[in-house]
């Protein structure tokens, strides 16, 4: 099974990111956390400190299934800047690899052109950086490989999208229920 990665920088929103981890882990779908600063304890925006899986090396994020962005500030600005990113999100984007993003990141994908042509929700405020993209102002937005989310509030929905689209809707299902979502 292929390997996502989801990306850490200093100011990550916590909500985002670790909701994504968990609930991808529980479906079975492998992931790692990855830092793009010089250490694996990445602070987020609200102070709170998560070790990464790895520091970002190009040679070790292979056999990509999914890449994906928390937002945050100032964490979104800083994977707008990290030129090695913003080249692997690129290359990702080009042979139509599934990439994700949520809150603020979808501003990254729409500066870097990677939502011409698709439908796009982002925090509010962040509509103005969706590039060629149409701004839904949905809570998810799936659009051929690429899903949008809204913010904090949505990363359980936008969790579940990532997971429909890799695993189906059977198993999106049963993280749900385990998660008594459906309660």
């Amino acid at each position: 099974m292929k390997t996502s990665y989801l990306f850490l920088a200093e100011g990550f929103e916590e909500t985002e990111a670790t909701t994504i981890v968990d609930m991808m882990r529980r479906a079975g779908m492998p992931i790692k956390t990855v830092s793009i600063t010089s250490q694996k304890e990445v602070k987020g925006a609200h102070g709170i400190a998560i070790i990464a899986d790895m520091l970002y090396e190009p040679q070790n994020i292979v056999d990509i299934d999914w890449l994906i962005l928390p937002g945050g500030l100032p964490g979104t600005t800083h994977l707008g800047e990290f030129k090695l990113l913003r080249q692997l999100l690129k290359n990702h984007a080009s042979v139509k690899g599934n990439i994700a993003a949520i809150c603020a990141a979808p501003s990254v994908l729409g500066d870097l052109g990677l939502l011409n042509g698709k439908n796009a929700t982002c925090y509010p405020g962040f509509e103005s950086h969706l590039a060629g993209g149409t701004y839904t102002a949905k809570a998810v937005e799936v659009s051929d490989n690429i899903i949008t989310g809204k913010g904090p509030g949505m990363a359980i929905a936008f969790t579940l999208a990532i997971i429909v689209k890799s695993l189906g809707k059977d198993k999106a299902h049963e993280v749900a229920q385990g998660m008594l979502l459906n309660e």
